[in-house]
C-alpha cells in the first residue's frame, strides 16, 4: 500500500475540456486501487457539470501537506517565482507538451524548485519532446484511458463530424468545402461544438466519420480521436505530435496538416469505404487493447512509487489559482476562445 496522499490540483473551470475530466479521472482510479488521492478545489464542494463527476475532493486557498504527500500540479500553472509547495514532494502532469513552456519560456533550470519534481505525461511524442526538453527529469509516460462502456458504435448513420473549438477558421471551411462538394448528399455534417462528455458520446455513438482537427500548435494526445475509434468512427485528420500513435489504428488514415482539401476527400471517401464494419470493429478493438483503465492505473500506480523517493518535508501548499489572474493574462490568447466556443449554444 503507498503512503501518503496523492492530491491533484483542479481548476474550476465549466466548459468541457478534456485536461480537466482526465485529471479527475486519475483520481478516480488511484482511488479505486486504494491510493488515499483527491482533487483539491479552492472552492468548498465543486463538482464539473459537464461529467459524471464523484471523486474525493479537498478545498481551500491553502493545504497542509505532510512528507508522504504527493501534490500533482498541471504544466500550465508553472510560472517564475511561484513553488505552490515548497519543500513538498510534487509532480508536474503534462497534457499538452506543446504548450509546457507557454507560462515560463525563459525559466532556466525548470521549474525552477528547490527539489526537481516528478514528471508525467500522455503520449509517446510527449515523452521524446520532454526528454529532449528537459533531460534532467526523465518523463513518464501514463497513457489515457478511454471509457469503452461509455465510448461505442451504434448503427452508422452516413455523416462526418468534427470538434471546431480549436480550430474555427479551418472548422468553417471544411463545412464549406463538404456541404459543396456532390458527394455529400446524403450526408450528414456534424460539428460537436460545445456537447458534454455524454452528448459527445452519444453523436459518436453513430457517427460514421471523424475529422480529427486539434489545436493549430499541436496535440499532446488527441482525447477525441481515441474517443471516436472506441466508437467505431472511421478516423481521418491531423495527427500533430502527440496524436500520431492514435493514426496508427487500423481504423485511421492520417492527413497532413492545413491540407483541408484532402481531409474533406478523405473523409467523403470513408463515408463509402468497402468492407467497414470489420475495419471499424478491428480500430475500437485496437483502441481499447491499448488505453484503458487497467493500463493507466498500472502506470499511474508505479509513477507515483518512483515520485516516492524524491526527498520532501511538511510544508504548506498553495493552490495555483492564487496566481490565476497572472496565467490567465498568459493563456487567454488560448483560453478564451476555447471556453466561448465550448459553451453549447443558448
Amino acid at each position: 500500500m503507498l503512503t501518503g496522499r496523492v492530491v491533484y490540483a483542479g481548476f474550476e473551470v465549466q466548459f468541457p475540456v478534456g485536461g480537466n475530466r482526465l485529471l479527475t479521472e486519475h483520481v478516480a482510479l488511484l482511488a479505486a486501487a486504494g491510493v488515499d488521492a483527491y482533487r483539491w478545489s479552492p472552492t468548498p464542494g465543486f463538482r464539473y457539470d459537464w461529467f459524471d463527476d464523484d471523486v474525493p475532493t479537498l478545498s481551500g486557498a491553502e493545504l497542509d501537506l505532510s512528507a508522504d504527500d504527493l501534490l500533482v500540479v498541471p504544466e500550465l500553472t508553472v510560472l517564475p517565482g511561484r513553488d505552490p509547495a515548497p519543500g513538498g514532494r510534487k509532480a508536474i502532469f503534462v497534457q499538452g507538451h506543446f504548450l509546457t513552456f507557454l507560462t515560463c519560456p525563459d525559466l532556466d533550470p525548470y521549474p525552477g524548485w528547490g527539489t526537481p519534481p516528478a514528471l508525467w505525461t500522455v503520449s509517446r511524442d510527449g515523452v521524446e519532446v520532454l526528454s529532449r526538453a528537459l533531460p534532467g527529469l526523465s518523463p513518464r509516460l501514463i497513457p489515457n484511458p478511454i471509457d469503452a462502456r461509455m465510448f461505442r458504435p451504434a448503427a452508422k448513420t452516413p455523416s462526418i463530424a468534427w470538434m471546431s473549438r480549436k480550430r474555427p477558421a479551418e472548422s468553417a471551411l471544411l463545412k464549406q468545402i463538404l456541404r459543396n462538394d456532390p458527394r455529400s448528399a446524403g450526408v450528414e455534417l456534424r460539428d460537436l461544438r460545445g456537447l458534454t462528455h455524454g452528448e459527445v458520446a452519444e453523436a459518436l455513438a453513430d457517427t460514421s466519420v471523424f475529422v480529427a482537427l486539434g489545436a493549430p500548435e499541436g496535440e499532446g494526445f488527441g482525447l477525441p480521436v481515441a474517443e471516436a475509434l472506441a466508437s467505431g468512427c472511421l478516423v481521418t485528420g491531423y495527427g500533430l505530435g502527440g496524436g500520431d500513435e492514435l493514426f496508427e489504428a487500423p481504423s485511421a488514415w492520417p492527413v497532413p496538416n492545413l491540407r483541408t482539401v484532402e481531409l474533406a476527400d478523405r473523409a467523403l471517401d470513408l463515408v463509402r469505404l468497402p468492407d467497414q464494419d470489420r475495419v471499424r470493429d478491428a480500430g475500437r478493438r485496437w483502441l481499447v487493447e491499448r488505453y484503458n483503465a487497467e493500463q493507466t492505473t498500472k502506470a499511474l500506480l508505479a509513477a507515483v512509487e518512483a515520485a516516492r523517493a524524491i526527498p520532501a518535508e511538511d510544508t504548506r501548499a498553495v493552490h495555483p489559482s492564487a496566481w490565476e489572474a497572472e496565467l490567465m493574462r498568459i493563456i487567454a490568447p488560448y483560453a478564451a476562445p476555447m471556453a466561448a466556443a465550448g459553451k453549447p449554444e443558448d
